[in-house]
């Protein structure tokens, strides 16, 4: 999250392009704590794009990398389609007046690069990854549920898990 914040010069405030949520089930002797990583998942049908009255999300046809032109955006005051199309709640708005939308762009300046996206380079448990969603299945696997996370069929996000079992015994 820090790491995102720093590279993208996203101010403190409510707009967090990458977000990490506890989630804490059960009760001792058989508690159950993971966390999920969340941003924008660019999904193969975006419903924020769908949603846009203006055309300032669009969608790259070469990696599916979903983009917004904040220039455009009519602002959360004004509009905030997206934020309510979204279940995941990628579209963020910061603290200004009438601020425009933001989002995870997939560090598309690093990817152009060869390089990964700033959350994963700067992940300390190595708990992500990204790349072209056919070599990230070969490598990880097709799992795409997880406690914390709906799959949307219709909206198809391109993400993976590989999720920690529920009944995963403590470490004595």
């Amino acid at each position: 999250m820090v790491a995102c914040k720093d590279w993208h010069d996203v101010p403190a405030g409510p707009a967090s392009w990458m977000r990490v949520t506890a989630i804490e089930r059960g009760q001792y002797p058989h508690p159950f704590v993971a966390f999920m990583a969340g941003a924008c998942y660019h999904c193969a049908q975006p419903v924020c794009l769908k949603a846009c009255p203006v055309q300032a999300i669009s969608k790259r046809e070469e990696d599916g990398i979903v983009l917004v032109d904040r220039g455009l955006c009519l602002g959360r005051d004004q509009c905030d389609k997206c934020l309510k199309a979204c279940p995941y709640k990628a579209p963020q708005f910061g603290a200004e007046k009438n601020p425009r939308m933001q989002k995870c762009d997939f560090c598309l300046d690093r990817w152009a690069e060869e390089k990964l996206p700033i959350c994963v380079a700067g992940c300390p448990m190595r708990a992500l990854d990204a790349g072209p969603l056919e070599e990230m299945e070969a490598k990880h696997g097709k799992t795409r549920h997880a406690v914390g996370f709906k799959y949307h069929e219709r909206i198809a996000p391109a993400v993976l898990f590989k999720p920690k079992p529920e009944n995963m015994p403590l470490p004595i």
